[in-house]
C-alpha cells in the first residue's frame, strides 16, 4: 500500500480499539490504547497506537491526536525500560508498504534491545499469547 488511501476499519488494530479481537493490554488512557505486538521482534515488543484516529500513518495524523500519542509512546517506553531493563530501545513507525508498514492505522513500535541478541524479522513468528500476557502485566506495574 501506498502512503495515500482510504482507512481501513476492519483492520486489526481497529477491531481491537472496537473490542471485537483481544490483545495484551499494557496501557490506556483517553488518547492511546497500548499492547503488545504478537509478531514480536524482540522480548517486550509493545505498539502503542492513537484511540480516536483513522489515520492510516503519521503523515494523516491531526497534531492534537499526534501530541497524545507521543505522550503515550514514551510514557510506555520508560515502562518497558523499567520492567525489562534493556541495553536500549528502538522506538521507530512505518510509513507505507515499502517502509515496512503491514497495518494501515497509524501504530509506533517500542523495541526493547540487549547487547548480542539478534532483533527478529518483522512480522516474524507468533509469540506465546500466555508469554504476552505475562510481560504486558510486567510492563504495566511499571507505568507512572
Amino acid at each position: 500500500m501506498s502512503l495515500d488511501g482510504t482507512y481501513d476499519a476492519g483492520n486489526i488494530f481497529g477491531r481491537i480499539l472496537r473490542g471485537e479481537m483481544a490483545c495484551a493490554k499494557v496501557f490506556e488512557d483517553d488518547h492511546v490504547l497500548s499492547f503488545m505486538d504478537v509478531f514480536p521482534q524482540a522480548r517486550g515488543h509493545t505498539l502503542v497506537i492513537p484511540k480516536h484516529s483513522e489515520a492510516r500513518n503519521l503523515l494523516e495524523e491531526t497534531p492534537e491526536n499526534l501530541q497524545g500519542l507521543i505522550l503515550g509512546v514514551q510514557r510506555v517506553t520508560r515502562a518497558v525500560r523499567a520492567a525489562l531493563n534493556p541495553d536500549g530501545i528502538v522506538v521507530t513507525q512505518f510509513n507505507g508498504a515499502p517502509a515496512g508498514q503491514t497495518i494501515y492505522h497509524l501504530h509506533v513500535h517500542i523495541i526493547p534491545r540487549w547487547e548480542g541478541v539478534a532483533l527478529g524479522r518483522h512480522g516474524g513468528g507468533m509469540a506465546n499469547p500466555e508469554e504476552l500476557d505475562a510481560l504486558a502485566a510486567q510492563i504495566a506495574a511499571m507505568i507512572s
